[in-house]
């Protein structure tokens, strides 16, 4: 008798149980749990970027590969950018973060600097920069991307060095690194 109701019980969570297992979404290993829970998320709006859309697009690609505890991520409809990303006809330049989720800094990528020559996506970078906490490295060689405009015309250096992504990560970190308050100088990046 026995035999007769567990058998049909235990048939029926079997196929429950098999109908779950190949239907269940994929979790991440433990190692990406961790860096996800620990990793700030900012959304910036790059819709009024005119012509530097791509650049900026590109130099989001580079920061997102470059750092962990942060990432760049484009602003959903109906959500507030963190970083504000405008086209204008003056020289580059940022606030000074590092900005936090809820807060908001503003990046001008300004038409001077094209027309003299600096690459898009370089400025684009360099002011990014500024918005994840990092001043101007001034004068500074090519390989510096803060060092932004002393790195000459011709410098086309997009990705930041060590030093610089060292500082992001310390200022995306936990702790108390990670906590500093947005600084919200307006950097003007004009040597």
């Amino acid at each position: 008798m026995l035999r007769r109701i567990l058998t049909p019980l235990l048939i029926a969570l079997s196929a429950l149980a098999l109908t779950l297992t190949g239907t269940a979404p994929a979790t991440a290993a433990p190692a990406e749990q961790t860096q996800q829970l620990n990793q700030t998320v900012l959304y910036y709006d790059a819709s009024r970027a005119a012509e530097y859309t791509s650049a900026v697009s590109s130099a989001v690609s580079i920061w997102n590969s470059s750092v962990d505890n942060v990432r760049l991520v484009p602003v959903p409809s109906g959500r507030r950018a963190e970083i504000l990303v405008i086209a204008d006809n003056g020289w580059p330049r940022a606030h000074l973060g590092p900005v936090r989720p809820g807060r908001q800094v503003t990046v001008w990528m300004g038409r001077q600097g094209t027309a003299e020559g600096y690459d898009a996506v370089r400025i684009a970078a360099h002011e990014l920069g500024h918005s994840l906490g990092l001043p101007d490295a001034k004068p500074g060689p090519c390989s510096s991307l803060m060092s932004g405009s002393t790195g000459g015309v011709n410098c086309t250096n997009r990705a930041p060095n060590a030093s610089e992504r060292a500082r992001v990560e310390a200022n995306y970190g936990s702790g108390l690194a990670g906590r500093s308050a947005t600084d919200g100088q307006l950097l003007v990046d004009r040597f």
